[in-house]
């Protein structure tokens, strides 16, 4: 035991860790896993080729969902390898170049889904509390450049806090909790000075997720404003049932990081895969569970969808 603990600090590698106790039914559990990410390829895709074929969805709303689709299509790529080469007994470990660069792309694809949840929420504020002036304030190079802003935003303040990781001391046992790369997994394992990436790291949280989610409630209560002020109650339900698909989808995504955040804060007397599993969700569920509502709930999306299934019939 002392053996493998020597192995792992002095090692530049680190242990990947899939479901603790559960390894004898890796194979079984490797079949849900591979379904979940074909899914999230086959939806995003789906999504991705009905906008940009259907000329009439080519407005603004339907740029950001098509940002959303990719950015989850790209967290899905991000972590696939891991995830399943856990599983199928392919890798056990990686390297420390490889995990600082997986770190890097998950947290900056969730601060960029993060952004765009952001930039959906102040469509449908357009568009509710200002409709006349709608395409007018949202035109395509606007929705460009918020586009640049957002990839910006996310990938340009999050190299200081990743490129660090580099240089940190790595002294203690190198197993990772979950089977893809977390910076503060990284830094747990670490014996040198971590104030700069703690800091930093919560400084990017603050001025991210939790700015974009107090952005976004603020948002929603003006719009909640607006909707109660509208004499009609068939236009109050109308006007409503155009935000439900973007709730959800802030939904998806912010409750899974308030579940592995609380976890990860207080759950250090849970098991080990508590830990796992809500890791898993807060990579997968969001990737998942977005072309689906989109699908559901948005009606030129669903019946664009719809058409294309009945040709393929056909």
């Amino acid at each position: 035991m002392s053996r493998i603990s020597i192995l792992n600090v002095s090692s530049s590698r680190f242990i990947l860790t899939g479901f603790p106790g559960l390894e004898v039914h890796y194979l079984w559990i490797s079949i849900p896993f591979s379904s979940i990410y074909a899914m999230v390829f086959l939806g995003n895709c789906m999504v991705l080729h009905v906008i940009r074929t259907e000329p009439s969805l080519h407005q603004p709303m339907f740029y950001l969902l098509a940002m959303l689709g990719l950015t989850d299509l790209c967290m899905g790529l991000s972590t696939m390898y891991t995830v399943l080469g856990v599983l199928w007994g392919i890798i056990h470990e990686i390297s420390l170049d490889s995990c600082i660069a997986q770190s890097y792309f998950i947290h900056g694809l969730s601060f960029v889904e993060s952004s765009v949840l952001l930039a959906m929420a102040f469509d449908r504020y357009i568009a509710i509390c200002n409709p006349l002036r709608y395409s007018s304030i949202l035109t395509n190079d606007k929705i460009m450049k918020i586009a640049v802003a957002i990839l910006c935003r996310s990938s340009l303040l999050i190299p200081p806090v990743i490129i660090r990781l580099k240089f940190l001391n790595y002294c203690r046992p190198h197993i990772l909790s979950h089977s893809f790369c977390l910076h503060q997994d990284l830094i747990r394992m670490a014996c040198s000075d971590i104030r700069f990436n703690s800091i930093y790291g919560l400084a990017l949280v603050i001025s991210n997720l939790l700015l974009d989610a107090v952005l976004i409630l603020i948002s929603y209560i003006m719009i909640l404003y607006a909707v109660l002020a509208i004499a009609s109650r068939e236009e109050r339900i109308k006007s409503l049932q155009t935000c439900v698909s973007h709730i959800c989808a802030v939904s998806v995504f912010y409750i899974p990081i308030i579940g592995l955040t609380m976890v990860h804060r207080f759950g250090k007397h849970l098991s080990p895969l508590v830990h796992v599993l809500m890791g898993n969700i807060y990579i997968l569920f969001p990737p998942l569970m977005n072309p689906i509502i989109y699908s559901i709930k948005t009606q030129q999306i669903r019946r664009r969808v719809q058409r294309l299934f009945y040709l393929k019939r056909m």
